[in-house]
């Protein structure tokens, strides 16, 4: 009878070779290994029986904490109901302490007790008669469900300032010229997965609805932000040990940014480390593929990217572009501040990155379709760390390393954003010199942006008088950055000739996203130091990304048109 694998394997782990001496055919003396198993296999069953008492001693540690820390959470929950001082933030309170004792709790109950009661209404009573009907019918009833929401949105509520019927009839236009663009620029026609487009658009209508039409999802999403902003301004205290805090205060790209860079990247790989990421993101990659069929949960831009570090190396052209994508068509938590200091209204900025959020999966399955099999199609699975000589031992080691990869992040994004808008600003030197020749003296990349965008402006329903000045804010930034044209947008709001309400609330939309040369040079550094086999394909896709997560947020635009 053949000895079972695993003695087979533990044998050949742990014997110990010795050495004896011979002599071969030409009568010289070597010395040859000499295998002794026996007091060997003892000693590795020791180790096994070692190894398995410790294991056992750190599941009964792990199960005594967690009902302490659950005992402790609930406790504060009690107290902060109770006391006068706190009782005001009862809601949000909470909604935090019952959200981890429920990740506490199901550590030991099994999700089948949640997910099977609802399958067992779920699948009987929608699935399986949903997915009787033909795939035509199927589609036909999304598309007229889709089309029901964009046309009540858009004729049934009054109409507020200048905005007409007319204004937002253009930009139910502009909707549909949009994706009937990405349609005809699409790399597989015949491959769109036509309910992810469907639904991706139907969630833009519905988060516009409920964000610009109810007082409760802007409270929502503004909180959720503002949690963003405080979380990241802690990297302030870090970056003033070494500047002082008037260098803080001026909001340097080089001090700010990176420093919130490197303690975002940090703080979550010893969040990987410590399991609670990969239940994040196991969570939104179910939640995307019930709903969208997509396998790879949205990301933002930069630091936010580090969220599926472990998913990028292994991510096909599709999802890499998707990541991309939505990462150009949104903002993050740490510049929302800044614009709302220029004058720019929060709910418009809140309201444009959430909506461009589905906006982004959508455009992004139009145009680079998924014709690979994603390795991560509803499930993720992924370990703690990186196995390997690095493997960080506990979770100070994790944040430590992380802090470290931080570093390599933000230098890529230091050295592409410096060349990037040194090229940009090497064309624009040429074409004014090239432009004087012809007795244009400003001809630069904004200013032939600005005139080829006109028809872009245009399809966003601002009104006809307006449309040259919001293309050029348009082409600002596309070539510089957002941060440049919401400047100059709050200088023309300030001026005596400033934007109607409408073509104001169109313009705020629009230019709130991180589509421009210079997050360009963000995003292939960033995704390159993540997977650095995935270099040459990140750099194929990454201008395909930026125009799609730009055309994202005017589409975003457009349908905030609709409803103003």
């Amino acid at each position: 009878m053949a000895a079972p694998v695993g003695d087979f394997d533990a044998e050949n782990q742990f014997i110990q070779r010795k050495t004896s001496v011979y002599t071969n055919s030409d009568g010289k003396q070597e010395t040859a290994p000499v295998v002794d198993a026996g007091g060997d296999l003892e000693g590795a069953e020791e180790k096994d029986e070692g190894t398995q008492a410790r294991d056992t001693f750190n599941k009964r540690l792990r199960v005594v904490v967690l009902i302490a820390l659950a005992a402790l959470i609930l406790g504060w929950w009690i107290s902060s109901t109770i006391l006068t001082a706190t009782r005001g933030q009862w809601v949000v309170q909470t909604f935090f302490a019952w959200f981890f004792l429920l990740i506490i709790a199901f550590r030991f109950i099994p999700n089948s007790v949640v997910t099977e009661p609802i399958a067992a209404v779920w699948v009987p009573c929608v699935q399986v008669p949903w997915y009787k009907l033909p795939r035509t019918a199927r589609l036909s009833i999304g598309w007229l469900c889709l089309l029901g929401i964009v046309f009540g949105s858009a004729f049934g509520f009054p109409l507020t300032g200048n905005s007409n019927y007319g204004n937002r009839a253009i930009s139910v236009l502009g909707l549909f010229v949009f994706q009937c663009s990405f349609y005809l620029c699409s790399t597989n026609r015949s491959a769109i997965c036509w309910p992810i487009v469907i639904v991706g658009l139907f969630l833009q209508q519905t988060i516009a609805l409920f964000v610009l039409k109810t007082g409760a999802g802007f409270s929502f999403f503004k909180y959720i932000a503002d949690l963003a902003d405080d979380f990241l301004s802690q990297a302030d205290v870090g970056a003033e040990f070494f500047f002082d805090a008037a260098t803080i205060a001026k909001g340097w790209f080089f001090v700010n940014v990176l420093s919130a860079v490197i303690f975002f990247i940090a703080t979550i790989q010893m969040l990987y480390y410590l399991g609670v990421m990969q239940w994040m993101v196991k969570g939104f990659a179910w939640f995307f593929f019930k709903l969208m069929n997509a396998a790879s949960p949205w990301v933002g831009q930069g630091e936010s990217a580090c969220l599926v570090k472990p998913y990028v190396d292994i991510m096909t052209p599709s999802e890499l572009h998707l990541v991309m994508t939505s990462g150009f068509s949104t903002i993050s938590g740490s510049v929302l501040t800044a614009y709302i200091a220029l004058g720019v209204p929060p709910q418009n900025l809140i309201t444009s990155s959430v909506m461009s959020i589905p906006a982004s999966i959508a455009i992004s399955k139009m145009r680079i379709p998924e014709v690979d099999e994603p390795v991560t199609r509803g499930r993720i699975v992924v370990d703690r760390g990186d196995a390997g000589k690095n493997q960080p031992v506990n979770a100070l080691h994790a944040f430590s390393l992380g802090g470290l990869f931080g570093l390599s992040v933000a230098g890529q994004i230091l050295t592409n954003v410096l060349t990037i808008l040194s090229l940009v600003a090497t064309i624009n030197a040429v074409l004014t010199w090239v432009g004087r020749g012809f007795g244009i003296h400003q001809l630069t990349l904004q200013l032939v942006l600005g005139y080829i965008g006109y028809p872009i402006a245009f399809f966003l329903g601002v009104p006809t008088a307006e449309i040259l000045r919001v293309s050029q804010l348009l082409a600002t930034k596309l070539i510089e950055n957002e941060f440049a044209a919401y400047l100059e947008l709050s200088s023309i709001q300030a001026s005596s000739n400033p934007l109607s309400q409408r073509a104001f609330t169109i313009a705020s939309y629009s230019l709130c996203g991180f589509a421009n040369l210079g997050s360009l040079g963000i995003q292939i550094g960033v995704l390159g130091a993540l997977a650095p086999s995935q270099g040459k394909v990140i750099a194929k896709l990454a201008t395909s990304a930026m125009i799609c997560g730009f055309i994202s947020t005017l589409q975003t635009a457009g349908i905030a048109g609709m409803l103003v």
